[in-house]
C-alpha cells in the first residue's frame, strides 16, 4: 500500500491576491475548461497561478514604424516572467499614414485610433487580464493605447518601439519620409530629375522605427512620457539601438510592480500632466495632431480640457527644441543629445511645467530632469534664456470661419498674418492635382473641405499637398486651411481642424472661389470677409453632400464621431444620444 500523499490539485490553492481580475478566469474547479484551453498552448499550473499580463502589440508588415515589435514583445514577456507574472501576447491593427498618404486609404488612419483602443480594451476585458503593456509605433497606435488604458484603468504602461534613424543623403544624416514627399513636389516642378527622386526614396527610411522627425509619432511618444504612462527615457531610444531590448525587458518588470501596488493609469494622467504634455509639444514644435489626441485622452480619463487651453499654454511656452520639421534635428539626435529630459529641464527653470507629476517608473518629471546627462556641445535643445522662439509651435484661432476653433502650426516660419483669395477644393485629391499642375498662385489661401471627421470620414492628413507646395517653393507664399488634419511633418502657414466641419454646415462650407480670407495670429483670428447677407443667402442654397460611405466601419465612425474641437472621439455626445434613443423605446 502506497504511503504517498495524494497530489494536491490547483483547485484547492488560494488565489494570488494580485490576480484581481484573472482569478475569475482561471481559479477553481469551475474554471477547468478555461484552464484546459490555456494548457493546450503551453501554459501550466504555475503559469495560471500568477497574474496574467497582456502584451499588446501593433506589429504589421505595411510599414517600418512598428516592425521591431515582435522582437520587443519577447523581451517584455521575459521581464514579466522574471518579475513573477505570466505574459499573454495579443495584437491589434495599425494604419500607416506614410504609405497611405494622398490616397483614399489615408481616411482609415484616424479611424484606426478608435479600433486600436476598442480592441485593446476588449481583449483585456474579455480575457480578464490583470494588467497590460502596450507596444506602439505609428501615429494612432500611441493615443489608441493611452485611451484603452484610461477606459480600463488597470495597471499598465506603454512603450514606444522607437524612432527610425534618419537617412543619409548627400553626406548629411537628416533625410526622413518628409524629404521624399517634398522631393515629389520638386520633381513635379521640374527642379530635380526622376533619378534624384529615386535616390532620395531609397535612402530616407533606412530601417525599422517610426518617422524620424518631431512628427506625430515622436510628438505623441514624448506626450506618453510626460503623462507618466511610459518610463522616463525609454521611449526616446531609437528602434534599432541595442538598448531598446533592455528597455522592453524593464517595462515587463515595471508592470509587475504596478500590479503589486495596484497603481493605475488615472493616477498618472491628470490635468497637471496633460498641461505638462501640451507645454512640451509647444516647446518642441510638435505635431498639431497632439491637440486632437490629447483632447481625446482627456475625455476618456474624465478630465476637463478645451481646445483653447492649448493656445493659452503654447502662447506662454518658448520653443527650445530645434526639431524637424520646423528645425534641424531628428528624434534620434535628441536621444543622442541627452533625451527629452533636456526639454523638461529647461521648462522647469521658468516654472512652465509641474515637476511633481509621477511616472510609472516611480519617479517624477523633476527627478528625471535632475538626472539628465547632457552630451557636451549638443545643439538640439537650447537654453530657455535664449529660446528659438518666444512662443510655442502652435496656437488656436477662432473667427467667422472657425466658430468652434482651429489649430495653426507656427514652428518653422515667421508669418503671423496672411490675407488672400480663397482657392476652394472639395477634397484633397482635387487640391493635389492643382498643386501638381502648378495652378496655385502666390498669396492664395487654399481651402480643402469635406475632409473632417464626419465628412471624410476620418479627417485625413494633407501632407501630400503641403509637401508638394514646399517642394515647388510655394510653401512660404500661400496659406492652407482645412477641416481635415495635417501631418506632423507639415511646415508653413497651415491651419487644420477647422470646426464646425463643412459636412455639418460649418462656415467653411460656404466659402467660394475668390472670397477674401484673413489669418491674423496675433488676434487669434480666422475670418471670412463676406457680408452676412451674402453668407445667409449661400446657406439657404447649401445642401450637405451624400455620405461617402453608407455601410461598414467608415459609416459607423461617421455616425458616432464628435467635432475635431472635442477630439474626434466616438464615445461622446453622439453616442450618448444613440444610447438614450435606444433605451427610450
Amino acid at each position: 500500500m502506497s504511503n504517498d500523499a495524494p497530489r494536491p490539485l490547483p483547485y484547492d490553492l488560494p488565489s494570488n491576491p494580485d490576480k484581481r481580475h484573472s482569478a475569475a478566469l482561471t481559479d477553481g474547479p469551475d474554471r477547468a475548461a478555461a484552464r484546459g484551453m490555456l494548457k493546450a498552448i503551453g501554459f501550466d499550473d504555475n503559469d495560471l497561478a500568477r497574474p496574467l499580463i497582456g502584451v499588446a502589440t501593433t506589429w504589421i508588415e505595411t510599414m517600418p514604424c512598428n516592425y521591431n515589435q515582435r522582437r520587443l514583445a519577447e523581451h517584455v514577456k521575459a521581464g514579466i516572467r522574471a518579475a513573477g507574472g505570466t505574459p499573454m501576447e495579443f495584437s491589434t491593427i495599425s494604419v500607416s499614414d506614410g504609405t497611405t498618404m494622398g490616397t483614399e486609404g489615408m481616411k482609415a488612419s484616424l479611424i484606426s485610433r478608435e479600433v486600436i483602443a476598442d480592441s485593446i480594451e476588449l481583449c483585456v476585458r474579455g480575457h480578464m487580464l490583470d494588467g497590460v503593456v502596450c507596444l506602439v509605433g505609428c501615429d494612432k497606435t500611441i493615443p489608441g493605447a493611452a485611451i484603452a488604458l484610461g477606459r480600463l484603468d488597470r495597471p499598465g504602461l506603454i512603450l514606444y518601439n522607437g524612432s527610425i534613424y534618419p537617412g543619409v543623403y548627400k553626406g548629411k544624416r537628416d533625410a526622413t519620409i518628409v524629404t521624399i514627399f517634398e522631393a515629389i513636389g520638386a520633381y513635379r516642378a521640374g527642379k530635380i530629375k526622376a533619378e534624384e527622386l529615386y535616390e532620395i526614396e531609397s535612402v530616407s527610411c533606412p530601417g525599422a522605427g517610426a518617422c524620424g522627425g518631431q512628427y506625430t509619432a515622436n510628438t505623441m511618444s514624448m506626450v506618453l512620457e510626460i503623462l507618466g504612462l511610459s518610463p522616463a527615457g525609454l521611449n526616446g531610444i531609437p528602434a534599432e539601438h541595442p538598448d531598446k531590448d533592455k528597455a522592453a525587458h524593464r517595462c515587463g518588470e515595471i508592470v509587475m510592480d504596478l500590479i503589486r501596488r495596484d497603481v493605475r493609469p488615472k493616477e498618472f494622467v491628470t490635468r497637471k500632466s496633460i498641461d505638462n504634455a501640451i507645454a512640451c509639444v509647444a516647446a518642441t514644435g510638435g505635431s498639431t495632431n497632439a491637440v486632437l489626441h490629447l483632447l481625446a485622452i482627456a475625455h476618456e480619463y474624465g478630465l476637463p480640457l478645451e481646445i483653447d487651453d492649448f493656445g493659452k499654454i503654447a502662447d506662454r511656452t518658448p520653443i527650445v527644441g530645434d526639431m524637424i520639421p520646423g528645425g534641424r534635428y531628428a528624434a534620434a539626435d535628441l536621444f543622442e543629445a541627452g533625451g527629452l529630459s533636456l526639454v523638461t529641464r529647461e521648462l522647469l527653470k521658468k516654472g512652465l511645467i509641474d515637476g511633481s507629476t509621477p511616472n510609472v517608473d516611480g519617479g517624477t518629471i523633476a527627478s528625471a530632469a535632475a538626472a539628465t546627462v547632457e552630451t557636451e556641445g549638443q545643439k538640439v535643445v537650447v537654453p530657455i534664456e535664449t529660446p528659438l522662439k518666444e512662443t510655442g509651435g502652435l496656437t488656436i484661432l477662432h473667427g467667422t470661419l472657425a466658430p468652434e476653433g482651429c489649430v495653426i502650426k507656427l514652428a518653422g516660419h515667421e508669418r503671423r498674418f496672411h490675407k488672400g483669395p480663397a482657392r476652394v477644393f472639395e477634397n484633397e485629391n482635387a487640391c493635389y492635382a492643382a498643386v501638381r499642375d502648378q495652378k496655385i498662385n502666390k498669396g492664395d489661401v487654399i481651402v480643402i473641405r469635406y475632409e473632417g471627421p464626419v465628412g471624410g470620414p476620418g479627417m485625413q492628413e494633407m501632407l501630400s499637398v503641403t509637401a508638394a507646395l514646399s517642394g515647388e517653393g510655394m510653401g512660404e507664399h500661400v496659406a492652407l486651411l482645412t477641416d481635415g488634419r495635417f501631418s506632423g511633418g507639415t511646415h508653413g502657414l497651415m491651419i487644420g481642424h477647422v470646426a464646425p466641419e463643412a459636412v455639418l454646415g460649418g462656415p467653411i462650407a460656404l466659402v467660394e472661389e475668390g472670397d477674401e480670407i484673413v489669418i491674423d495670429v496675433d488676434r487669434h483670428a480666422l475670418d471670412l470677409n463676406v457680408p452676412a447677407a451674402e453668407l445667409a443667402a449661400r446657406r439657404a442654397r447649401w445642401t450637405p453632400p451624400a455620405p461617402r460611405y453608407k455601410t461598414g466601419v467608415m459609416a459607423k465612425y461617421a455616425a458616432l464621431v464628435s467635432s475635431a474641437s472635442l477630439g474626434a472621439v466616438t464615445t461622446g455626445e453622439r453616442l450618448a444620444e444613440q444610447l438614450a434613443r435606444a433605451t427610450a423605446k
